[in-house]
């Protein structure tokens, strides 16, 4: 496959990626695999894929803020914190081990799931709220900010959990917001990321026209179907990371049994 192929092949991939993340996240179980299969390391792959889906959230957060479902002065705490959270994050995954939100995140995606499927306060009505915007801020915006520069997957549904459960917004309001959240910490790992020079960026440009349009159309279904639509993408792509993340567990454990060792020793 030449160049020119390969890079229509990313468009298309991220097209569909950008799409799913404007509506639930998710849309790296897409370009990440997509990535390494085109060659490069798994550590360029992830510096690779912030690179094209930050302009897959940036298009959708566009769109959320020109139809008015953004508040930008009052999620500005909450986007400072998670800048902060996200770039704390990418320092800090390159000295400690993720096992243990390996384990631990599809667990909670199932739990969120199951929240987004049943709870009656998922909808397109706003609820009561629980808890105060700075108390947001430093909690779930620097926490899962924190949580996507050294992990990522999810991070849309966590953010859009924190919006409806905690600060009562209906899931159209709740999945804008965590769209802007989403778009800063993937900006911030991205800048370390590129201080790195682990970006591949003839891969990451044509991705990223993809995710751009991928992006602005996602952000404009939700806006035009809101829950009916979010709801049911949103379990379904919760539960599509979790099994995603548990079968890379069972791989891990079946390479790493000693008849496992000793077959590749015989070889």
């Amino acid at each position: 496959m030449d160049m020119l192929e390969l890079a229509l092949v990313l468009f298309a991939i991220a097209l569909v990626a950008g799409g799913i993340d404007a509506m639930a996240g998710g849309g790296g179980l897409l370009t990440v695999p997509a990535l390494l299969w085109a060659g490069v390391t798994p550590v360029q792959a992830l510096a690779t894929n912030k690179a094209q889906s930050v302009f897959g959230s940036f298009a959708a957060t566009a769109r959320f803020v020109r139809a008015g479902a953004i508040d930008l002065r009052g999620a500005a705490l909450a986007v400072g914190c998670t800048f902060v959270g996200a770039a704390a994050g990418a320092l800090a995954v390159q000295v400690l081990a993720k096992d243990l939100l390996a384990g631990l995140v599809p667990v909670l995606l199932i739990g969120f799931a199951l929240y987004f499927l049943f709870s009656p306060r998922v909808s397109d009505l706003d609820s009561r709220r629980r808890i105060g915007d700075a108390t947001f801020a430093l909690t779930v915006g620097a926490g899962v900010g924190f949580y996507d520069g050294f992990f990522g997957p999810g991070t849309g549904t966590f953010f859009a959990m924190g919006f409806v459960a905690l600060l009562g917004y209906n899931l159209r309001r709740a999945t804008a917001h965590a769209k802007l959240l989403n778009f800063t910490s993937n900006l911030a790992a991205l800048l370390l990321f590129i201080a790195g020079g682990h970006v591949v960026w003839a891969l990451a440009l044509s991705m990223a026209v993809g995710q751009f349009i991928g992006g602005w159309l996602g952000a404009h279904l939700v806006l035009r179907h809101g829950a009916r639509l979010v709801r049911p993408v949103l379990v379904a792509m919760s539960l599509a990371v979790s099994a995603h993340l548990l079968w890379e567990r069972f791989e891990a454990k079946e390479a790493a049994t000693p008849s496992a060792q000793a077959g590749t020793a015989a070889q």
